[in-house]
């Protein structure tokens, strides 16, 4: 007969563990039975919760290297950890650490749903992420290759459009940074070839959307205008040019104007 050697555990470590889940239940039980309201039940608490912090730290590290900081998920376990204190009735026959665990990866589950993506994206397109991403996995097992949308979509009983809805949000869960070196010698940053808006084009709708208006003009409005904003010239340098007086010049430029401005709104509005 083979035997299979076993890791020693060493006895003192073994009794020290029994002994401290001995207390933390202990003190759990004796949490129970205090009435609400009673003086001790407080400090009972704050002690429970700190007995029990070994376990939601253990919990907390099965979901390690995923991206979050260590110290942020134990913190969202003890949050669960605390939940579970104060939510748990011992009548109901329950022991203590099988009501917790599951409450503490409940809140752990939730973090990485609801706090990980990098741009806000509706519940119910993270939980179709999750579902398909399930269905992946299963699917490829199952198939033998990867699975085609049309297949993810006769499995989980929706359409191919919401899949392709959920892959698309599914791009929200991670970003990339603008810094990040791209090209052959990663001499570029990200952000340098992304394009910038060019003023040029609104200059060249505006130009588009001028020369009906300016031709809606007569000759004289239309070199009252010209010489104004194209030449640059004052009211009193159009008067001389024109031959008229600066008054009459700025009673036919606002002419002018008004007509544009009317032409141009009677073209948005088609």
């Amino acid at each position: 007969m083979t035997v299979v050697a076993r890791p020693a555990t060493s006895p003192d470590v073994a009794v020290d563990e029994a002994a401290t889940t001995g207390r933390a239940s202990e003190l759990i039980a004796a949490l129970a039975a205090l009435p609400a309201g009673h003086p001790s039940r407080p400090a009972v608490r704050n002690r429970a919760i700190e007995a029990w912090m070994p376990m939601a730290r253990h919990l907390a590290n099965r979901y390690t290297g995923r991206g979050e900081p260590n110290d942020d998920l134990f913190q969202v376990a003890v949050v669960g950890l605390i939940k579970a204190v104060d939510r748990y009735e011992a009548g109901r026959g329950i022991e203590f650490a099988g009501f917790a665990i599951p409450t503490i990866v409940g809140e752990l589950k939730r973090h990485f749903r609801d706090r990980t993506w990098s741009i806000r994206v509706p519940r119910r397109l993270q939980e179709l992420r999750l579902a398909i991403t399930g269905a992946n996995n299963k699917l490829t097992n199952t198939l033998g290759r990867s699975p085609t949308v049309a297949d993810i979509a006769a499995h989980l009983g929706i359409t191919e459009e919401e899949v392709l809805e959920g892959l698309e949000g599914a791009r929200a869960y991670n970003s990339t940074s603008l810094s990040m070196p791209v090209g052959p010698s990663g001499d570029s940053e990200l952000g340098e070839t992304l394009g910038d808006e060019d003023g040029a084009y609104e200059i060249a709708e505006n130009r588009v959307a001028l020369a009906p208006a300016l031709a809606a003009l007569d000759d004289r409005e239309r070199k009252i205008v010209t010489l104004r904003f194209y030449g640059n010239l004052t009211q009193s340098q159009i008067a001389e040019q024109v031959g008229i007086s600066q008054m009459h010049v700025s009673r036919l430029l606002t002419r002018a104007l008004a007509k544009m401005r009317g032409h141009l709104d009677i073209g948005l509005n088609h």
